[in-house]
């Protein structure tokens, strides 16, 4: 194959990410993060304290946003935003920006585009069933939401933030419930992917 398109679908936590990028540096190839440029636009908006019920307002800055992955790392608009896409502001929201329409319109075509001229491995909660229903491989990431708790406190932890393990669970839950019950593009399995069940696994295991 000239170009392969391998999609990782899961929930918050899974371990998409940390997957994606492993077998993107064994494949050499390219890897995506989708959920990174959801981060980013959810980013920009509260920067601009964008009203999320401003269409117009929200296209506009999206016309004016420029997203770009430079080795496994997001830049918005020239800027690496690596770090300010991490916090828990940002965790908070993220899922609320990506429900909206105009948002994933202006994201699943830039990624559909990433996808025409290479190989890549994209991680997200549509990637086998929308953005690349006929991707080349297909796999979905889920853990138990403690799980998932855990991870994301220790990762909150090690960047110095002081949370609540039991804050964070609730707010996973949270995520879940609106990227599972969103009108557009809701999280959910593949028929077929390949599903994996990273609890208590090692991401050399998994």
């Amino acid at each position: 194959m000239k170009n392969i398109i391998i999609a990782i679908d899961g929930p918050a936590g899974a371990g998409k990410s940390t997957i994606a990028k492993i077998i993107a540096g064994k494949l050499g190839i390219e890897y995506i993060d989708s959920g990174a440029m959801y981060r980013a636009i959810t980013l920009k908006l509260y920067q601009l304290r964008c009203d999320l019920n401003d269409e117009v307002s929200i296209n506009q800055i999206l016309e004016d946003t420029r997203i770009d992955f430079i080795k496994n790392s997001i830049f918005l608009d020239g800027k690496n935003v690596d770090e300010e896409i991490r916090t828990p502001m940002i965790n908070e929201n993220v899922s609320l920006v990506a429900s909206l329409k105009i948002v994933r319109q202006k994201l699943v075509a830039i990624q559909q585009n990433i996808g025409k001229n290479k190989s890549i491995i994209m991680d997200g909660r549509d990637i086998g069933t929308y953005v690349f229903p006929h991707a080349h491989y297909k796999f979905f990431l889920t853990a138990s939401v403690e799980e998932r708790a855990y991870r994301r406190w220790k990762e909150m932890h090690e960047k110095g933030f002081q949370v609540n393990i039991k804050d964070i669970k609730e707010d996973i839950m949270k995520r879940d419930d609106m990227d599972t019950h969103r009108e557009i593009n809701p999280l959910y399995k593949a028929s077929d992917a390949i599903e994996i069940d990273t609890t208590g696994k090692t991401m050399e295991v998994v």
